[in-house]
């Protein structure tokens, strides 16, 4: 994306932030605008990471950048940031660190908030298909195993000895008060490669 592009992306992502804010009748509404429109400028970063580039910053002052594109079925896709902090999770799931990148072996954890991109995860049963795009790699995952753990249980992030994909939101899903000691868990075993 050229100088002149991302300015005007920039630009654009800040006046619909606005109008979001001003017509969404909470917090939640302009909480889901910004993340629906952040998705779309990380869009131009994930082509150029597919490309080759490496920590393509969506927009200039981004502390994050697409490491991964996840489908969670139902036409329900997703990019993947870097970093699980509260800014980066505003714009999308992020990788915990502490884990590796998905697709590169052991058990890769992502974070999500549960009533944005991570609200599908309540739909999801053991036996469904997840699809997850890293750069140079396409992989697929069915699920192993859901779950809800306190969120002191960090056995979930512990690598199995194997590669697994694990993803975590709060929960339960449908609560008015946001955060809460619950996380709902996911978990992932690789489908066998074809041939």
């Amino acid at each position: 994306m050229g100088r002149q592009t991302q300015r005007r992306a920039v630009l654009g992502l800040a006046a619909l932030t606005a109008a979001a804010a001003l017509l969404s009748l909470g917090s939640g509404g302009f909480i889901l605008a910004k993340a629906q429109v952040a998705q779309w400028l990380l869009e131009g970063a994930w082509a150029r990471t597919l490309a080759g580039e490496a920590e393509v910053r969506p927009w200039p002052w981004a502390d994050t950048w697409p490491v991964a594109r996840l489908d969670l079925g139902g036409g329900q896709r997703v990019l993947v940031l870097a970093g699980a902090s509260g800014q980066s999770l505003a714009f999308g799931p992020g990788h915990l660190g502490s884990t590796p990148l998905p697709g590169n072996g052991g058990n890769s954890a992502i974070a999500g908030h549960r009533d944005t991109h991570f609200a599908p995860l309540a739909g999801l049963r053991v036996g469904d298909r997840l699809g997850l795009e890293a750069p140079g790699r396409v992989l697929s995952y069915r699920v192993s195993e859901t779950r809800v753990v306190d969120q002191h249980q960090t056995e979930v992030l512990s690598d199995p000895g194997g590669e697994a994909l694990t993803l975590i939101t709060c929960y339960p899903f449908d609560t008015l008060v946001p955060g809460g000691p619950l996380r709902y868990v996911v978990r992932a075993e690789p489908e066998p490669e074809r041939l």
